[in-house]
């Protein structure tokens, strides 16, 4: 009998299972090179026994927590599922709290029963249902695991049927244990046009916390985004590390705990911070995933493995095509016309990009927006810079053979606006103190779904006015100060419900939009590099990694971005903002991802412009391998004088290597030895061709030479980086 029960529970199963008391359960949940090992305890608790390496034989899972041998002090009582607040056998930081409708803020949750299915998108859905043995209050803990990709997805869903509201004081995601010994966690700090930071700690006894409280711009000051080494430190192509974020678009908090024993338990979801949540009984509260995969290859398998999931299963359209495109905003700012923009689309034609993008400074007529103080809500064309309206310059623009993209900041307003005379009451903001600014704006209420109407009409109205608008700019640039909401005071709901009811109704509104305009291109903006979580990037192709655009910190920032996200995702335009570095520089740089400009065009030299259209050729000539190949990161600007990274197809036939100069002193440590290649076929031979060179320039590349695969990857190839040669671009091509 014991033997039929364990096969049971083992195999995965299509329907509920359920056990009584004294009954273990087991419940693994695989990828192809992952397993996390849930069981229950003697009292019906279930605990999380092993998080490693799957094992071929799944009977053996059974016996991985009988090695461990952390059964004294409590620590028998560190490995919880879901670790809960409000009873004693619990010793680390919960994930949920919670307090009843009769005023007890006590919870126990025991296993209940538990399925696994096949999802219609190729994951293996598990679902284990936890309640309470006092109270009629249950937590479904759902694991999503992609086998392919060694990704897993975690959340919870929340529901009871007590006789009033129950108040959910802390309501995470993910609650994760780790029987390791050593722990380095790389978490990612900054600030407007210093973003993706990053910050390496060593975890020892105690807490370590990632948030966010900003509300809107949830990644502003510190990401979502962790990477965690297990075992000591991992690098590129070595070690065990732990990858992922919170998807979620406003407030959320990671929590690092390293117990005496050295064990290490994560809570992860939305930050609690002034957000208790009064559910009603019947309905249910569902968190945000809690996305991770493991890597026992280094950092660099893991990030593969990431940017795979996000374009097969969570970036909009991640395997389709992207728009090239010239933005006025450097060349202009606000100070254009109608002739001006005009003037710029032969530009566009002229580069070769494949749209013109519109930037800030198109609306407002009482109020104009001339400047970055006033305008904001007011979504009508300004007959002023533009008399004949958006439409007439789309036609211009595909006149000129280029397609046409638009700015928009649709949560937002401007105090100085004709929306904020007439809708006051649509602002957040406390009535009793002063209002607080921030980019000279206030943050519309996304609670109230009159506000959600607005904003959804902001841009179905631009479609309706332009049915062939080829882009949309999505911008976001205010954090919520004072927050209050009117539409929840009126409506008797608690001000705690503010942040999680922006955040959702955002989504409303999305899921409307692509629900209308399924296809349409959205890029996703925020001052920035203000929001780039999984959760926003289902309804979005791509978004605005910083306002910095300055090469060499593009460098470090697009290196830092690449461990979480796929090159098709990540927007970098070519700017004059740091016109010391060189323009093959500037778009080299820039093709690590989706490229555009942001230049004037017009002003190139002849001998500028005519490089420029070779780089956007020879982009569109490798552009497929980038969006959808595998990446290789081979020398780190934060360990070399350099920066050296490569993309490969999936046949390992063709690839791209970019290698960038990050230290101009004379001591740098460049072009002395080979670098070795990642990807390639050992088997197949490689020739190298060096692109994106002026005209004229001799290369000390030999693009008739012939290379093995294995010579590549074990011996290397020099690009011969210097300050003469800052940036070199090399294409790689197999040969017969």
């Amino acid at each position: 009998m014991k033997s039929i029960n364990l096969l049971t529970n083992i195999l995965f199963v299509l329907l509920p299972f359920s056990f009584s008391f004294g009954q273990s359960v087991t419940i693994p949940i695989e990828t192809e090179n992952v397993a996390i090992v849930l069981k229950t305890d003697g009292n019906n608790r279930l605990k999380i026994i092993y998080f490693g390496k799957s094992l071929s034989n799944i009977n053996e899972y059974e016996q991985t927590g009988e090695v461990f041998n952390f059964r004294s002090e409590g620590a028998s009582s560190n490995n919880n599922a879901y670790a809960v607040a409000g009873i004693d056998n619990n010793f680390t930081e919960p994930a949920i709290a919670v307090v009843h409708v009769d005023g007890n803020n006590s919870l126990d949750l025991l296993y209940e029963s538990h399925s696994t299915s096949k999802t219609s998108d190729g994951a293996t859905l598990t679902v284990v249902t936890l309640k309470d043995p006092v109270y009629p209050f249950f937590v479904d803990l759902y694991y999503k695991a992609w086998k392919d990709k060694d990704v897993i997805e975690q959340w919870s869903v929340i529901r009871h049927t007590e006789k009033g509201n129950v108040v959910l004081n802390k309501y995470a995601s993910a609650n994760l244990y780790l029987n390791n010994r050593d722990y380095y966690l790389t978490s990612y700090n900054g600030s407007w046009i210093k973003e993706m930071q990053p910050v390496e700690t060593h975890l020892r006894q105690g807490m370590h916390t990632i948030e966010s409280r900003l509300g809107t711009r949830e990644n502003l000051l510190t990401s979502p985004n962790f990477m965690l080494s297990l075992d000591g430190k991992a690098t590129e192509t070595s070690g065990t590390v732990m990858m992922g974020q919170i998807a979620w678009n406003g407030n959320f908090a990671l929590q690092f705990e390293t117990d005496v024993y050295k064990n290490l338990h994560i809570v992860a979801g939305i930050n609690p911070y002034q957000s208790a949540y009064h559910l009603k009984p019947n309905t249910s509260f569902e968190t945000p995933r809690f996305v991770y995969t493991l890597s026992f290859e280094g950092k660099g398998k893991g990030s593969r493995n990431l940017q795979g999931w996000l374009r097969d299963h969570a970036l909009l359209d991640g395997r389709g095509e992207r728009l090239t495109l010239l933005n006025n905003w450097e060349a202009t700012y606000f100070d254009f016309n109608q002739d001006k923009l005009v003037s710029l689309f032969g530009g566009a034609k002229k580069l070769g990009v494949d749209m013109f993008l519109l930037d800030d400074g198109w609306f407002a007529n009482k109020y104009p927006r001339n400047d970055d103080t006033t305008g904001l809500g007011d979504w009508e064309v300004n007959r002023r810079k533009l008399p004949d309206g958006i439409p007439f310059l789309v036609r211009e623009a595909e006149k000129e053979g280029v397609k046409f993209g638009i700015w928009i900041e649709p949560e937002m307003v401007s105090p100085k606006s004709e929306l904020y005379e007439k809708h006051p009451d649509w602002v957040i903001k406390q009535e009793k103190r002063p209002e607080i600014y921030f980019r000279n704006q206030l943050v519309l209420d996304l609670a109230n779904p009159e506000v959600q109407d607005f904003v959804f009409k902001v841009v179905d109205d631009l479609f309706t006015e332009n049915p062939t608008l080829a882009f949309i700019k999505w911008d976001c640039n205010a954090p919520v100060f004072n927050g209050h909401s009117k539409y929840l005071e009126r409506k008797k709901i608690p001000q705690s419900h503010l942040y999680i009811k922006y955040s959702k109704g955002l989504q409303n509104v999305l899921e409307r939009i692509r629900a209308k305009y399924p296809t349409v291109p959205m890029m996703l903006c925020s001052g920035g590099g203000g929001r780039s979580d999984y959760n926003l990037l289902k309804y979005f192709t791509e978004f605005w990694l910083s306002d910095n655009t300055d090469p060499l910190e593009r460098v470090f920032m697009q290196w830092n971005y690449s461990y979480y996200y796929p090159a098709i995702a990540m927007c970098n335009h070519v700017t004059d903002w740091s016109k010391d570095k060189s323009l093959k520089y500037r778009i080299d740089v820039a093709s690590m991802g989706k490229l555009g400009f942001d230049i004037r065009a017009n002003e190139l030299s002849e001998r500028d412009m005519k490089f420029a259209q070779q780089t956007v050729r020879n982009y569109n000539d490798f552009k497929d391998i980038l969006w959808h190949g595998e990446m290789y990161r081979l020398a780190s600007p934060y360990e070399d004088d350099m920066a050296s990274l490569m993309y490969v197809n999936e046949q390992k036939t063709e690839g791209v290597m970019f290698n960038y100069l990050t230290n101009w002193r004379d001591v740098a440590d460049t072009s002395l030895r080979p670098i070795k290649l990642q990807g390639l076929d050992k088997d197949k031979t490689y020739k190298l061709t060096e692109i994106n060179l002026y005209e004229g320039t001799n290369t000390p590349v030999d693009h008739q030479k012939v290379y093995s695969g294995e010579f590549l990857m074990k011996v290397g190839f020099n690009p011969s980086v210097s300050k003469y040669r800052a940036s070199v671009v090399i294409k790689i091509k197999s040969v017969k």
